[in-house]
């Protein structure tokens, strides 16, 4: 990967210097050909990946140490999706040249969010791309025997929450590539939110045994819930005006308000569905963990997901969400 010449670091230079944090113990970290760690007895693994390319998951000359926490916080929010506690990490870094101090702020970034969430990096790789960044991270974590938040486990009459405010990142997004308009105050708190999404992990695992259902809202509000609803082979109800807004929306029209919050992706906050007996003590553990929820909705045996605006009305043409292969 590197370029050649006496000032040049080797891809194990690179590694060393960059992405060697501190061992764990009972852990085999970087520098090993296989990261190695324990699970403990009654706890299944859990295993997620995600890959970002820049210009298609976030823009050339981004912050790289938001870019760092971002292809962590990513994946960490799918772990968070089913309860599970983060062990572990990969890292799969491709760049176009070695730019020491891009690597420093990316693996800082990258790093902090690792040590916060206790999600050692034990390994990876690096490689040399033709023109773009691209990152391939993986991560594991630990979730009690079949007590995992999967999307097929939704029931009827299920309550359907979402943890804090959605539409700011769809709103940035907007503004970005020049859609919307909005004053600078609100382009910078958008965009802040864009780059540095915070999922809920600490108290996802909180969940288990009050809630059903999960997913990790990456791709929009509306076609992520309808995963659970195909999942579980139920419908939904939801009322618009009961989702919770990022306080940038408010500069927004009605109609940008709700494109915002049913199709916008990258919140990385969870949307879960749980029976009402166990409204109490959600509410009352995600104010002691210090995480926003709200009731948004409900299950219904129905197989159709039905979307009430903030008028009440019933909304005929149901919003999309972003699709990778989407060439626009």
């Amino acid at each position: 990967m590197p370029e050649s010449g006496p000032n040049s670091l080797s891809e194990f230079d690179l590694i060393a210097r960059y992405f060697s944090p501190p061992a764990t113990q009972g852990v085999v970290g970087v520098g090993d050909d296989c990261g190695i760690l324990p699970v403990r007895p009654g706890f299944q693994l859990a295993v997620s990946t995600d890959t970002l390319i820049e210009g298609r998951h976030f823009f050339a000359g981004t912050d790289p140490a938001a870019i760092g926490h971002k292809a962590l916080a990513v994946n960490l929010s799918d772990l968070a999706a089913v309860g599970a506690q983060p062990r572990a990490c990969l890292l799969s870094l491709s760049l176009p040249q070695v730019d020491e101090p891009w690597l420093q702020a990316f693996s800082q970034g990258f790093l902090d969010l690792s040590k916060a969430n206790d999600c050692q990096l034990i390994g990876g790789d690096t490689t040399r791309s033709h023109d773009k960044i691209m990152l391939g991270v993986t991560v594991l974590g630990e979730v009690p025997v079949s007590q995992a938040l999967l999307r097929s486990r939704a029931q009827p009459d299920d309550d359907i929450w979402v943890t804090g405010t959605l539409g700011a990142p769809y709103t940035a997004l907007q503004l970005h590539q020049g859609a919307w308009s909005a004053d600078e105050t609100v382009r910078t708190q958008a965009m802040e939110r864009l780059l540095w999404p915070r999922p809920p992990v600490h108290w996802a695992p909180q969940l288990l045994g009050y809630a059903h259902a999960a997913i990790d809202i990456s791709d929009g509000l509306t076609q992520d819930l309808q995963h659970i609803l195909q999942g579980s082979q139920f419908g939904a109800r939801i009322n618009a005006a009961d989702i919770p807004q990022h306080e940038v929306l408010a500069q927004l029209s009605s109609q940008q308000q709700l494109e915002a919050l049913l199709s916008g992706g990258d919140e990385f906050e969870l949307c879960f569905t749980a029976p009402a007996q166990h409204r109490a003590p959600i509410l009352d553990s995600a104010a002691k963990a210090g995480v926003a929820v709200k009731r948004i909705g409900t299950i219904t045996l129905e197989p159709e997901l039905q979307i009430y605006d903030f008028e009440g009305q019933l909304l005929r043409a149901l919003p999309t969400g972003y699709d990778h292969f989407d060439r626009s």
